[in-house]
């Protein structure tokens, strides 16, 4: 995952929290706010709580466990639509090989609630329109499925706690396990090399956007990876590692699976975004505006 070190002066009410939380760590700093750690410390874990709560598929008690254990009319909460509708949009993009309707075949690829990594029969889920009607706030289920939303769900939350610490800080630099988010406050984040963890291919530096990066040498087994095509069923093996800035930090990681299927020209076409991709022949392809130094770029 991308590190972050803060290139911020420290002020008299600055202060850093970090925990785990939704399978991640995260560390928040907070620059030039008048709230009390403690209070802000718990009005950020409730909310991910909430948001948890609602959308994990590990979880046996939240809204996508009881949706996969029976169908029917689901009013989904508020905070659903900015999800919903870019999954729509990206489904239609991909031509559907990105789909929140992949939760069954992951979770039967071994990346399922006891992250156990031990595959069973994988099958391809059905399409769209097959599965579900939706015109917010309802959710239709034709049938039970799990549905994933974990390829944009991390940044969004993210996003929903930066509005939060708007209104009680000057700035704030949010890692949830490498999805960043920076407002006020300039960060530098080293691009991990897949092919040596210990190693970075180069340093992006971000102030007032976010930056997110995907690679399958993270969470690998048994040949799946996190990502998963629901048509071959197989895990994309072209690309080593890709990070993506943008506006914010939901769009930075939905494109860093987005771009796993979708050349850039076409998500450019609808995004405004910058992006690094490390190929696995070793090549290293890059935006003229991505915001980063890299080491080597000839010979990754």
């Amino acid at each position: 995952m991308p590190l972050a070190k803060s290139k911020t002066k420290p002020k008299p009410n600055n202060f850093t929290l970090s925990f785990e939380a939704i399978g991640t760590q995260w560390t928040v700093e907070f620059f030039d706010t008048a709230e009390s750690e403690k209070k802000i410390e718990k009005m950020i874990l409730q909310r991910i709580e909430t948001f948890d709560k609602n959308y994990s598929r590990f979880r046996t008690d939240s809204l996508v466990t009881k949706m996969s254990q029976t169908a029917g009319k689901y009013t989904l909460p508020a905070d659903a639509k900015p999800m919903m509708d870019m999954y729509e949009e990206l489904y239609q993009i991909s031509q559907g090989l990105m789909t929140p309707l992949i939760g069954q075949a992951l979770s039967d690829a071994g990346y399922d609630a006891s992250y156990s990594f031990r595959p069973k029969k994988v099958t391809s889920p059905p399409s769209w329109d097959e599965a579900m009607n939706y015109n917010f706030p309802v959710l239709n289920l034709k049938k039970p499925f799990l549905l994933d939303f974990g390829a944009l769900g991390k940044g969004y939350l993210v996003d929903i706690l930066g509005e939060l610490l708007t209104a009680v800080c000057d700035g704030f630099i949010i890692n949830a396990g490498g999805d960043i988010l920076a407002k006020n406050g300039a960060v530098e984040v080293a691009l991990e090399n897949p092919n040596d963890t210990t190693e970075a291919i180069g340093i992006a530096t971000i102030n007032g956007q976010a930056i997110c990066g995907s690679a399958g040498n993270r969470r690998a087994w048994a040949g799946y990876s996190h990502i998963l095509n629901p048509k071959n069923l197989s895990s994309p093996q072209h690309i080593a590692a890709v990070w993506v800035v943008a506006k914010n930090t939901m769009l930075a990681d939905a494109l860093t699976t987005a771009l796993y299927f979708v050349d850039v020209q076409g998500l450019h076409k609808r995004y405004n975004f910058d992006y690094a991709m490390l190929k696995t022949d070793g090549s290293l392809v890059y935006s003229s505006n991505f915001p980063a130094t890299f080491f080597n770029p000839e010979n990754v």
